[in-house]
């Protein structure tokens, strides 16, 4: 007896509905979730030149590892004398007066920590510091310790909004798709459950492997569970209301549409697993933690969505479906009036032309790249405009751009000789020794130029060739980190797309045992992400306000775009070659968009929409990612899959399934 028949058996089903959910339960409640204090070098390069100066830091005493930097400035013209004279009386360390008079700061040592920690101290700080403000002044704290703290604030319940977020999102879309008040709650649940046990499993996985991860990582997690998971239960559910037409016992249907979808579903998330899992090459520990993540996820999605779903419907009874229940002898699933079969025939009529003008939608819409910048300073990180990025910016209204985020150097030498070293290269606007011990000495310099550009970058360069002979002397600082964090992302462009690409190719020829038609759809999806990046930069530059795309997400858009985005192309070939057996490859194609069209549309839709649902986190590289894959989501089921894919498959006819055969089983 086949595994499909025992799942959507009469006696067996039960258990194959009730042993998951016990499962979850045991695993969330009985096991729960890991923990890891996130770490900054966690997001730095291996090898990289700044994540070693990062280390040196744990060599100094851990009060002098973070600095924050206290600004007062006058309310209104300059700071008169008894306001500076309370001041002095109130500062800890010495006082840099601004040229202009209108504002002071001082660099106050933080004990350094986890963000939790750093927060409270810089609280507390705050709190004393205003209490014995003077009258007309405002005080704020910013630098590298200010920032750290309110970076660690803005996740306070992030991952709590992302996950109901997303549950309302999936609910609203899953209700309008069913047009059903009690259908949605099964995939709801089942789904629910799958994204809990899948935080649980990865982060235990995590723990295990030595990988970090933070919010962000359960974040996108999250995403990959509930819009992977829901798109398998929408392409089941799909097949299993065709069935109930077709069959009269509802446990045979399941067991037909379950032995017809399961291979769509283990296909796509078996390239999907093998796509994320190549993020383990990636050079950044995060990266690669989010990697082995969202191949744990996408497995608990898959199971999930093939054992405990099919099995709880089935249980259910047709009543789930109501008020339109399928009825057995209903009107067949290709419907002659559906829109996707006037699509498929418009499609047919002129194959050429459909190709030639997506095309040129898509190059059209990818030429927004010529503008593409990459690159987000640290006060650029965040959606929302806490304290330390506010003042941040006044401060660099009446003091150098570099004051706020110091490049350091961190060495082992002779501390003075070095800071004479640092002084003397172009671009340092000044320098001093902030701390020293352990036979570790940190130098921080003000650069010259603005943070972030061009000049900056060249400067940090300058900098670390000046000190290239010295031994065990490193340039860090979120310029330096900056750099590093950018050739690490080309270099794992580089050496990852073409494994992303080759996974995916694999994957679909495997599944459709043929060659052709894989490579035109890896080109496809391909052709999907750079139309999605361009079209996203007008967005972000035209509407949303962002100056420059974080260096990480390309690859993370391009990684789920492409092994995402197949997954529609999956559910509507693999239809395709089943309906080619008995009609031919044209009217194969055909009749699969029909069919398919409507459930892989919802599919993509709600996808789109659950990948947007990232920009109630407070990052604005989440609102990015979230905006490149909803773009490309929606270009791939609205025109890709819908009009470029049929079309080239009508205009191919058989040498699409190339060196396979029309009408030979695909199994």
């Amino acid at each position: 007896m086949r595994l499909t028949s025992i799942i959507a058996g009469r006696r067996t089903a039960w258990l194959f509905a009730v042993a998951p959910i016990l499962l979850a339960l045991a695993l969330i409640g009985g096991v729960g979730e890991a923990d890891h204090e996130a770490d900054a070098r966690d997001l730095l390069p291996d090898d990289a030149d700044s994540t070693a100066a990062a280390w040196q830091v744990d060599e100094l005493p851990d009060e002098a590892t973070e600095a924050a930097i206290v600004l007062w400035t006058a309310d209104t013209g300059r700071l008169d004398d008894a306001a500076l004279g309370e001041i002095e009386g109130q500062a800890e360390g010495s006082l840099v007066p601004a040229e202009d008079g209108t504002a002071v700061f001082s660099v106050v040592p933080v004990e350094a920590g986890s963000a939790d920690a750093v927060g409270a101290r810089v609280d507390r700080l705050r709190d004393e510091l205003r209490a014995h403000a003077p009258d007309g002044v405002t005080v704020q704290v910013t630098g590298p310790a200010g920032i750290h703290a309110d970076l660690g604030k803005v996740f306070d319940g992030a991952d709590l909004r992302l996950l109901l977020a997303t549950m309302l999102i999936v609910a609203v879309l899953l209700v309008v798709t069913y047009r059903s008040p009690v259908l949605w709650l099964v995939p709801l649940v089942v789904v629910g459950l799958a994204d809990r046990v899948a935080v649980v499993v990865a982060t235990r996985a995590l723990d295990a492997a030595g990988l970090p991860w933070d919010g962000t990582t359960t974040g996108i997690l999250s995403v990959l569970v509930f819009g992977a998971g829901t798109d398998y239960a929408l392409l089941l559910i799909s097949r299993y209301r065709d069935e109930l037409r077709a069959t009269a016992s509802r446990h045979e249907a399941m067991a037909h549409a379950l032995r017809r979808t399961s291979a769509a579903v283990l296909g796509s998330a078996t390239t999907v697993f093998l796509a994320v899992l190549t993020l383990l090459l990636s050079l950044t520990p995060a990266t690669r933690g989010l990697g082995l993540a969202c191949a744990v996820g996408i497995v608990v999605a898959a199971g999930f969505a093939l054992v405990a779903l099919p099995a709880a419907l089935v249980l259910c009874g047709r009543w789930v479906f109501w008020p339109m229940v399928p009825r057995h002898g209903d009107r067949p699933a290709v419907d002659a009036d559906s829109v996707f079969h006037r699509v498929g025939r418009l499609v047919a009529r002129r194959p050429a032309g459909v190709v030639a003008g997506t095309l040129v939608l898509l190059a059209v819409l990818a030429s927004g790249l010529t503008g593409l910048r990459l690159g987000l300073d640290e006060a650029d990180q965040l959606l929302d405009r806490p304290e330390a990025v506010t003042a941040a910016e006044r401060l660099a209204e009446s003091f150098p751009a570099g004051t706020v985020e110091p490049t350091q150097v961190l060495t082992t030498g002779e501390g003075d000789r070095v800071l004479d070293r640092v002084r003397a290269t172009d671009g340092v606007g000044s320098a001093r020794i902030t701390a020293s011990g352990n036979g570790v000495t940190q130098i921080e310099a003000v650069l010259a130029a603005e943070p972030g550009s061009a000049e900056a970058r060249a400067s940090v360069e300058r900098l670390r060739d000046r000190l290239d002979d010295v031994p065990d002397t490193h340039v860090g600082g979120n310029e330096a980190e900056a750099i590093d964090a950018r050739a690490a992302a080309e270099r794992d462009l580089l050496v990852i797309v073409p494994l992303i690409l080759g996974m995916v190719l694999l994957g679909l020829a495997v599944l459709l045992r043929s060659l052709l038609g894989p490579v035109l759809l890896v080109l496809s999806v391909v052709a999907t992400y750079v139309a999605a990046l361009g079209a996203s930069w007008w967005i972000f530059t035209g509407v949303l306000g962002f100056d420059a795309v974080d260096v990480k997400i390309p690859l993370f858009a391009f990684l789920f775009l492409v092994a995402l985005g197949v997954d529609y192309n999956i559910f509507l070939v693999t239809r395709a070659r089943e309906e080619a057996a008995a009609h031919g490859s044209r009217e194969g194609m055909l009749r699969a968009l029909t069919v398919t069209g409507g459930v892989i549309t919802s599919a993509g839709i709600l996808l789109a929409a659950v990948f947007a649902v990232l920009g109630v986190l407070p990052l604005v590289a989440l609102a990015q990612l979230g905006t490149i894959i909803c773009v490309g989501v929606l270009l791939d089921t609205l025109v890709v899959r819908t009009m470029l894919v049929p079309a080239i498959a009508v205009l191919l006819g058989d040498r699409f399934w190339w060196p396979r055969r029309v009408g030979s089983p695909l199994r």
